[in-house]
């Protein structure tokens, strides 16, 4: 059919863009650009190749993710997470496309306990959470119809994470520290494209429910549940020993305070996806039914 909706991706290779490659096959014409096909830190090609397709739907899953890095690489951290989402935000205005763009727990400070909503005052305690934040409000000054997605603690069988730095390190090491004051939920990076797919589909749907109400603005989208980094790596360890693969580690947790990081964490990522669930019908799995998902296909087991 020749009116099926024109989707531009951006950050095609990426964790999240790998796996959205793959979702939104059936949604639309799909154009997928990666870090190969067009730099970003090119503001007038990115500008010039948008208006030469002219897309319904721009999907951002491009991201300066060096958390550490951007403390000292801050112009490069902001052109990426806040420039980039500018530029596509006011081209999705002229255009009238919807822009779906991914954000992170980061833009919280990490005080309390209780899960951040939407709504919550945002205060970062890094570079990295400071241009997500600027990013997202690019975005919102701009007037496109948007939906922001912010997820947390992204992994996922590609790309660097702390999924594949843990099955790598507890095969070589005798014993390994791992944080456990800081609190979120890991993310499956395939839960995350599904979702958003259907989110879109349900955009796009001949019913859709959408006639009089406007649902864009932020959401958060992360598997359910929270745990610490020392639980997750407690998880995969479990996952590996119940496989009979080698695992040599011993895992100790420790404070944040004794495994110092150029960029500050915030102590408490817990995020509240009531909204999502409310809006759109979606909740995401529980993050240990994710993680053992993903392992097990990693491993190649059905």
């Amino acid at each position: 059919m020749n009116d099926r909706p024109h989707i531009l991706l951006l950050g095609g290779r990426g964790q999240i863009g790998w796996e959205l490659r793959r979702t939104l096959s059936g949604l639309g014409h799909l154009t997928i650009m990666n870090s190969q096909s067009l730099n970003l830190a090119n503001l007038d090609g990115l500008q010039q190749k948008i208006r030469e397709l002219v897309p319904a739907v721009i999907i951002n899953s491009a991201a300066y993710a060096q958390v550490d890095m951007a403390e000292s690489d801050v112009l490069e951290a902001r052109l990426i997470n806040a420039t980039v989402p500018g530029i596509l935000s006011k081209e999705a205005t002229k255009l009238d496309a919807l822009l779906i763009h991914f954000s992170t727990d980061y833009v919280f400070n990490g005080s309390g306990h209780q899960s951040w909503s939407e709504g919550d005052d945002c205060d970062p305690v890094n570079v990295y959470g400071e241009t997500k934040l600027l990013g997202e409000r690019e975005i919102q000054l701009s007037g496109c119809r948007h939906l922001i997605f912010r997820t947390s603690w992204v992994y996922g069988a590609r790309g660097k994470n702390f999924l594949l730095t843990m099955r790598k390190l507890m095969q070589e090491k005798p014993e390994l520290k791992i944080v456990a004051d800081q609190i979120g939920a890991p993310t499956w990076c395939r839960d995350l494209a599904e979702a958003t797919a259907l989110v879109l589909s349900q955009l796009h749907s001949p019913s859709a429910l959408w006639r009089d109400s406007e649902p864009w603005g932020i959401y958060h989208m992360c598997n359910a549940g929270a745990v610490s980094w020392h639980g997750f790596a407690e998880a995969i360890r479990e996952h590996a020993v119940m496989n009979h693969q080698s695992v040599t580690a011993r895992l100790l947790p420790i404070l944040s305070s004794e495994y110092p990081t150029p960029a500050r964490r915030p102590l408490n990522s817990r995020l509240n996806c009531d909204k999502l669930e409310q809006t759109f019908g979606l909740r995401l799995q529980d993050w240990q039914t994710a993680l053992a998902l993903c392992l097990d296909d990693m491993d190649g087991k059905n």
